[in-house]
């Protein structure tokens, strides 16, 4: 070897190590706030933001996140959920009403804020789902809000969210009232 390439060599690595840091992602756990269905148990739960009790819940469980935030929150809020249980009986293995109901969710960070789509396009209701589509989409918001609240706890700044209902048809057209605009902010 050619004695000033040495320090060549030493360079390069040392590039080469500086490039795979920067290309590192940053893997953070954090509570996602998801709309379940109790069906398959014995309970109902009272939905205090929508006052109606019903044989559903929106519980947070903690996952280990990458990714654009707070998009990667909204969009974890439909991932599939197997409920453990210690029960034979309890054969279920689907709790998440998102995917059980076929309800794509969607997030962009725009210039006016956070856009978050709610696709109703392949939206179906199981039989065994007591829950009509207005009251899914209600608890669904019920789970974003409380997922973005836990976020904006980190962020200096409150953050407006514009909540968009896609692919309705005209049978289900009226679910598109459900459309808002809110701020998260930090709470005391």
């Amino acid at each position: 070897m050619i004695s000033g390439s040495l320090p060549i060599v030493k360079a390069a690595l040392i590039s080469l190590l500086l490039a795979a840091n920067a290309l590192a992602t940053t893997i953070s756990v954090v509570p996602i706030y998801e709309p379940l269905s109790l069906h398959g148990t014995d309970v109902d739960d009272i939905i205090s933001d929508t006052g109606e009790a019903l044989q559903v819940t929106v519980l947070p469980r903690p996952m280990a996140l990458t990714g654009a935030f707070p998009e990667t929150l909204v969009e974890s809020i439909r991932t599939p959920h197997l409920l453990p249980s210690n029960n034979p009986n309890y054969k279920v293995t689907e709790a998440n009403l998102l995917v059980l109901c076929k309800v794509g969710i969607s997030a962009e960070t725009t210039q006016d804020g956070l856009r978050v789509s709610l696709d109703v396009s392949q939206l179906e209701i199981p039989m065994e789902v007591d829950i009509t589509s207005r009251q899914l989409l209600k608890i669904t918001l019920v789970a974003l809000q409380r997922t973005l609240e836990g976020y904006v706890g980190l962020q200096s700044e409150p953050f407006n969210v514009m909540i968009v209902i896609e692919g309705t048809t005209e049978k289900n057209e009226s679910l598109k009232d459900l459309q808002l605009t809110f701020t998260v902010e930090q709470t005391p």
